[in-house]
């Protein structure tokens, strides 16, 4: 019996068939680990984890990624609030993570990158979307050039003017358009950070 997914993008059930036959890689975004998980965080994590069981038990080869958002303001001001450095507050949340999905049953993913662990490569792919004029350097800051990516709104079926309702500048941001996000922000002083093109910086943590 062939398994049938729902296709956001086609808003169709379609026949699950994989790229590779026999085996399903899957990635699936992890939590920013600023603090303990929420029944927010939990709910995707057995979701996902029993997607995966459900795939190994039909005969799949399943390779399963989630990764570590481990950089991020909110890591930064932990940091700050509890007196200790951003990657020991991420550190001590990630092993809390770990031990209280465990506890709901889910397995720990085949991998777990972290952003911090992969900056290079980051900076570089934020290169190609200025090259390709994509996104755009402000004032240190790299924003994606939304308008400039014709299917951006493709998989939730709305149009750009559409998604610009109730969208404002928040102080302090160089955005060309509202609609604009940052992928990359400039460092303050004494926060963690890494050399780039556009200077001394860090990802934009979602």
């Amino acid at each position: 019996m062939s398994i049938k997914i729902y296709n956001t993008l086609t808003r169709e059930k379609e026949e699950f068939i994989p790229l590779e036959k026999g085996k399903v890689k899957m990635y699936v975004c992890g939590p920013t680990v600023y603090n303990h998980i929420h029944i927010g965080n939990a709910r995707p994590a057995i979701f996902f984890d029993t997607v995966r069981k459900y795939l190994e038990f039909r005969g799949y080869e399943v390779k399963y990624v989630q990764n570590f958002t481990d950089v991020d303001d909110r890591i930064i001001q932990a940091g700050v609030e509890m007196g200790k450095t951003a990657q020991e507050v991420s550190e001590m949340f990630i092993n809390s993570y770990h031990e209280n999905v465990g506890k709901l049953g889910v397995r720990e993913a085949d991998i777990h990158p972290r952003v911090t662990e992969n900056m290079t490569e980051i900076i570089e792919f934020i290169k190609q979307l200025i090259e390709k004029g994509l996104a755009y350097e402000s004032g240190g800051d790299v924003y994606f050039r939304t308008r400039q990516f014709s299917e951006y709104g493709k998989l939730s079926h709305q149009k750009v003017d559409e998604l610009l309702e109730g969208v404002r500048i928040e102080v302090g941001e160089k955005k060309e358009s509202p609609l604009d996000f940052a992928l990359w922000k400039s460092s303050k002083p004494g926060e963690i950070f890494w050399e780039s093109p556009w200077g001394a910086g860090r990802l934009v943590g979602t």
